[in-house]
Order: structure tokens, then C-alpha cells, then sequence
């Protein structure tokens, strides 16, 4: 983590409002046994985080910040459903940042999924399939990076999604044939997916 994102005077209001997600993230990221010496890495450097800053789960809170995400892929692992994001413009999972009503890291992927996909049913698995740290920039206001803990849901393709106000278009793509702007960073999360749910 650098030096610019631990300048951060934390707001009271903000860690009371979020206390429960923090203690949820927490315990999540202890629990979590990471495939990998590179996800161990970014593991600790979650958890250290969050020593740090009590409101390291809100926008509100430091520029850089847990979200949460749901990678929708299909029964057979060969297709995923992807967003195309207005503000990014980039196909992506869903996600985001997490919101005080929700009770913990995986309701909000569970909350994302099923708003940004459009499909009410969009369930994840209950375990943490990857994480994943990126810096930001344009216009995403004064978050500067986004400490993603990543879910998968399985969903049948013949469920038609739609997209929400966040998205441009909604659509299943050949895990064979991902975007080419995010393929790289997509791959690498189906692959985690597949693993975790024994795809």
C-alpha cells in the first residue's frame, strides 16, 4: 500500500456505520485459505489494510477500499455474463462498493449481481474465488484503488439479464473469446472461479 493512501483521517461516523462489514471482512479474510503465494500476498495486504483504517469498506473512507464482485459464469464453466461498464468503458463482472445495509462481504456481491445483471435469482457461491487490487483512474471521483474480494454464481444461460443504469449491455461471453480489453484480468478470474467451484 503507499504511503499517499495511509494519509487518510477517518471519519466516526463512517467507521460506526460500516463497523459490521469491517468485522465481516475481517473474518473472512482470516478464514480464507488463498490457492496461491500471489493471492496470499494481496490476503495480508488486505487484512493489514484494515488494521490501518476502520473504514477501509467505504467509499467513503480512504481512497483505496474493499468492493465486491460476482463473476456470473454458466453450469458447464464456458461462458460467463459480463457487463459492459458505462464509466469505465469495459466489459466486466458486477460489482462494487459495498453499502451499509449490507451484512456482509458476500451480500453485497450477491446485492451487485443481481441489480447489475438484471436476474433476481443470481446467488454465489458462499467463498471468496479471488482477490484482486487495481488503481483507477478518469472520472471515478476521489477513489484512487479498489481492494476487489471476488465471488462466482452459477447460472443457467437461458435467464435473460438486463442491464441497469450502470451498464451499456449485459452479455454471456465465450470464456474461449473474452473482451480483449479486459481479457487478461477476466481469464485470470474465471480461472480462480473454475477452480473454487470445481468447474
Amino acid at each position: 500500500m503507499t504511503e499517499a493512501f495511509d494519509e487518510h483521517s477517518a471519519d466516526l461516523e463512517v467507521e460506526r456505520a460500516f463497523a459490521h462489514l469491517h468485522t465481516d471482512a475481517t473474518s473472512a479474510l482470516a478464514a480464507w485459505s488463498a490457492p496461491d503465494a500471489a493471492q496470499e500476498r494481496l490476503r495480508t495486504a488486505y487484512l493489514t489494510h484494515l488494521g490501518r483504517h476502520l473504514d477501509g469498506v467505504a467509499k467513503a473512507g480512504p481512497p483505496a477500499h474493499l468492493t465486491a464482485s460476482c463473476l456470473v459464469i454458466s453450469p458447464d464453466g464456458g461462458h460467463v455474463l459480463l457487463t459492459h461498464h458505462r464509466r469505465a468503458q469495459q466489459w466486466f463482472q458486477f460489482g462494487g462498493h459495498l453499502e451499509v445495509d449490507d451484512e456482509s462481504l458476500w451480500s453485497a456481491a450477491t446485492r451487485e449481481g443481481r441489480e447489475e445483471s438484471g436476474i433476481a435469482s443470481v446467488s454465489p457461491e458462499p467463498v471468496v474465488v479471488q482477490l484482486d487490487r487495481h488503481d483507477l483512474s478518469g472520472d471515478f471521483g476521489r477513489c484512487r484503488q479498489h481492494l476487489d474480494v471476488r465471488y462466482a454464481a452459477i447460472v443457467d444461460r437461458s435467464v435473460s439479464p438486463s442491464p441497469s443504469t450502470e451498464s451499456l449491455d449485459v452479455a454471456w461471453w465465450s470464456t474461449e473469446a473474452l473482451p480483449s480489453g479486459t481479457r487478461a484480468e477476466l481469464t485470470a478470474l474465471v480461472t480462480s472461479a473454475r477452480r473454487a467451484l470445481d468447474l
